[in-house]
């Protein structure tokens, strides 16, 4: 097969509430808006060279949410530059009252993960640069997990269960 996608370019999530959606992610992520239609969608992004990233669209306020174990995307993963970057990040959740539900290890990456405010999954994660991987396959093997180069103020957070929570 020689057809092979370039890379992911954006998730498309249901929401309730349009509005309440888009000043979340605007304000707890600091993602840019390329396009706000209320009551319908917002089409925002990390990196503004992209047209979005992400599009919230109003489902309505009686729309389901999610439920534990369902088939469906588990969270989507915003990346950052730097661990400091992570730290920060760390901290604005905590600042904010956001409840994390978990931080992993993964060995070459560190996830913090929490939810918005409809219950979709997300990831804020620092990875290791590509030179820096102590191997080039089975990353996320149980040997390569939790091996503790991502120190920071998660230490007492970090899940035990981080060979499975990619």
């Amino acid at each position: 097969m020689s057809f092979r996608p370039k890379y992911l370019a954006h998730v498309n999530v249901q929401v309730r509430d349009v509005e309440r959606s888009h000043r979340w992610y605007a304000d707890l992520l600091g993602l840019h808006t390329y396009d706000y239609r209320p009551g319908a969608a917002a089409f925002m992004s990390a990196n503004k060279d992209e047209s979005h990233e992400i599009a919230l669209m109003q489902v309505g306020p009686d729309a389901p949410l999610q439920a534990a174990g369902q088939v469906g995307l588990n969270h989507m993963a915003w990346r950052v530059e730097t661990l400091g970057d992570l730290k920060e990040f760390y901290q604005r959740l905590k600042d904010r009252g956001v409840p994390i539900s978990r931080v992993v290890d993964h060995g070459i990456s560190l996830g913090i993960y929490f939810r918005d405010p409809d219950g979709n999954g997300i990831e804020v994660y620092y990875e290791l640069p590509r030179a820096q991987w102590p191997r080039e396959e089975r990353v996320f093997a149980a040997d390569m997990v939790s091996r503790g180069l991502f120190p920071g103020p998660w230490d007492a957070e970090i899940s035990p269960r981080a060979a499975t929570a990619a």
